[in-house]
Order: structure tokens, then sequence, then C-alpha cells
């Protein structure tokens, strides 16, 4: 078993060249061809609540899961659509404290200012047949926290997300990939059922459910690096030449 899960951020146009992270925005026709390729292949995009049972083993087929970082609003009006239209499900990680707000968290990057969903459009994602996942309360480092802090965060976002949108909260994301083994407890101790990292590469059927690798889809991807990266074992390769590099085996 090998399992795509990607990695997006915002769906918009990207910013102008020698703006910082500028990849982390996809641009809407790229992602509408994306998602429709991937349908026309005979490939089920998947939240994380409906992937879960392919990742444990219990269930096979061609599936692919489909995660947003962050919560942006042009993810609403940019890849909602297109997911209803391709008949797919997907999560959104959101960060609990902050809706509405931006990311405040990227000013000191130089990051642009993008406006995240408000209460109102988290519902409207949620009624779209979308799945709400928790980044934290306030998109922290958690392993730089005394350890109380990083349970309220990982522990509070849920119950606020639950409480608001009346929906359990399964799915986890560790804002920068900052997580270990500590985290890594605290998460499931907390209720939540799957945690995914920023590390690269496919999910294989031995991964720690809470501890599970994406594929970043950057905007300058074509259409022919994009598959190469879901759809081979590229992904793969590169985890497994950067264990052997670290001495894991």
């Amino acid at each position: 078993m090998m399992i795509p899960i990607l990695m997006y951020h915002q769906i918009a146009a990207m910013p102008e060249k020698g703006t910082p992270f500028r990849g982390l925005s996809v641009p809407p026709e790229k992602f509408r061809s994306q998602m429709q390729w991937l349908k026309r292949l005979g490939y089920q995009g998947l939240s994380m609540r409906d992937l879960e049972p392919y990742l444990r083993g219990e269930k096979h087929g061609r599936v692919v899961g489909i995660t947003f970082d962050d919560g942006y609003q042009n993810v609403l009006q940019n890849a909602l659509p297109v997911l209803q239209e391709c008949g797919f499900t997907s999560t959104t990680y959101f960060v609990a404290g902050h809706a509405p707000g931006h990311n405040y968290w990227d000013e000191e990057k130089g990051v642009p200012r993008s406006d995240l969903m408000s209460i109102r459009e988290i519902e409207q994602w949620r009624d779209g047949g979308q799945e709400i996942g928790s980044h934290t309360l306030d998109h922290v480092h958690l392993t730089q926290l005394p350890i109380e802090q990083a349970e309220h965060q990982i522990k509070e976002s849920k119950r606020i997300l639950e409480a608001l949108y009346q929906v359990p909260v399964t799915a986890f994301c560790y804002p920068y990939g900052d997580c270990n083994q500590t985290i890594f407890e605290l998460t499931q101790k907390a209720g939540y059922t799957n945690a995914t990292t920023i590390e690269r590469g496919l999910v294989l059927e031995t991964d720690d459910l809470y501890c599970l690798p994406r594929v970043t889809i950057a905007g300058s991807l074509d259409l022919f690096s994009f598959f190469m990266k879901v759809l081979t074992k590229k992904e793969h390769r590169h985890r497994l030449k950067k264990q052997a590099n670290n001495g894991i085996y």
C-alpha cells in the first residue's frame, strides 16, 4: 500500500516572483485540472476521515487524500466547487482561535496577508461535505512550548471546533510539521485518530497514523510533474533516500 496525501495551502493566483513561499499558492485553474484528471484516471479524492479505513488496511482502492492547511477563504471559493463537481471530499485544518482572521504567523517572513474563513464560511465548508480538522488554536510550534501549553493547543482547538460546528474533529495537522513522540502521544490522548506532518512521502501500511507524510503540491507544478509526484514512487524514493542519509532503515 502506498497512498498519497496531497498538501495544499492556498488555491489562488501565485504572488509575484520573489515573494516568500509563493509556491504555497496553487492557481485555481491548475487545481481544477489536477482534480479532474485524478477523477478521469479513476482515483477518488478523500478527506482524512474517509481515507482512514484505507490507511488502516480495512479498505482498498485507488484513493488520494486531499488536505488544506490553515483554512484560507480562497479554498472555500476556489476549491470547494471543484471538489463537489468531482465528488471528492477533503480536509481543511483550521487554526481554531482565528475565525475570522488572517495568516498573521507569516507576516515576519514577508508572506502576503490572506484571509482565513469566518465561522459562517467554515459552516459552508462543512455543509459542502468537507471535513473540519484542527491546526491548533494559534498555529504554534508545539515542541517549543511547555507540555501543558502544547496540550492546551491540541485539546482546546478540538473542543472549540466541535462545539462551534457540531461535528467530530478527528484529524490533526502539526503546524510547521513541528512534532515529536511527546506531541504524538498528546494528539492521540486528545482523541484525534490521525495526524499529518510535512514530511515528504507516500503513506505505507507500516506508518504511524499520528505521523503521516504528505505530498506537497506547489503552484509551479505542471500536470506532468504533479502526476510524477502523486502517482509514481518518486516521493517514496525521496523518503527512502532521506532515511538512508539519516541512518534510518
